[in-house]
């Protein structure tokens, strides 16, 4: 389980460090409004997640960190979060997206190879005492709700958005609420489903 922990944490933390040495690197604004983009991106901010959580259960899992880390609902939720992330990259993303060289290279830790550590580990290592409650999901379901509205709000602010879509610009809003309640729909499903494993697990 530490060698896992481990692994996770290391590469966590040089993906997201390598992608904000690229965003910095080829940046076309200014360094404020390059920071604030690279922080509205739903996989930074969930691989950001991760890569605490795995540190926290890796360096000092008995710590106030470690212990918020360690409780199944909140393991459960970020394997929700992750999974998502690798599953719209790797269908909607990658076919329109093609990163050379070193780009490449964290993109695969970001989307594929980080959220399948993850998942293996969840799978793996997580038992919880009681049985997760299927009403849990709702409050899981607030992050990404919450993400949607701040970047809509800020792409109208500024015109930019993080992903084609939820551009409004290009697809307008009426898209954008389709593209967004399918979304939800795949965060609901991967709530019930990882809910429905974790009670088989009991």
């Amino acid at each position: 389980m530490r060698l896992l922990l481990g692994l996770g944490s290391v590469l966590g933390w040089f993906a997201l460090g390598v992608q904000f040495y690229l965003i910095i690197l080829n940046r076309n604004t200014s360094l404020g409004l390059t920071v604030l983009r690279y922080f509205s991106y739903f996989a930074i901010l969930t691989n950001l997640l991760v890569a605490l959580c795995f540190t926290f259960l890796f360096v000092s899992p008995l710590s106030k960190g470690g212990k918020f880390f360690d409780r199944p609902s909140v393991l459960t939720s970020v394997a929700v979060y992750i999974s998502v992330v690798g599953l719209i990259y790797n269908i909607v993303l990658r076919p329109i997206w093609d990163p050379r060289g070193l780009q490449m290279v964290v993109d695969e830790l970001l989307h594929s190879i980080i959220p399948a550590l993850y998942i293996l580990y969840w799978l793996v290592f997580v038992r919880p005492k009681r049985p997760l409650q299927w009403k849990g999901i709702v409050s899981w379901l607030l992050y990404p709700l919450i993400y949607i509205v701040v970047i809509l709000i800020l792409g109208s602010l500024s015109g930019f958005y993080p992903y084609p879509f939820v551009n409004v610009n290009e697809i307008g809003y009426y898209q954008v609420f389709i593209n967004t309640c399918f979304v939800c729909l795949v965060f609901l499903f991967f709530s019930l489903l990882f809910v429905g494993l974790s009670r088989i697990k009991k």
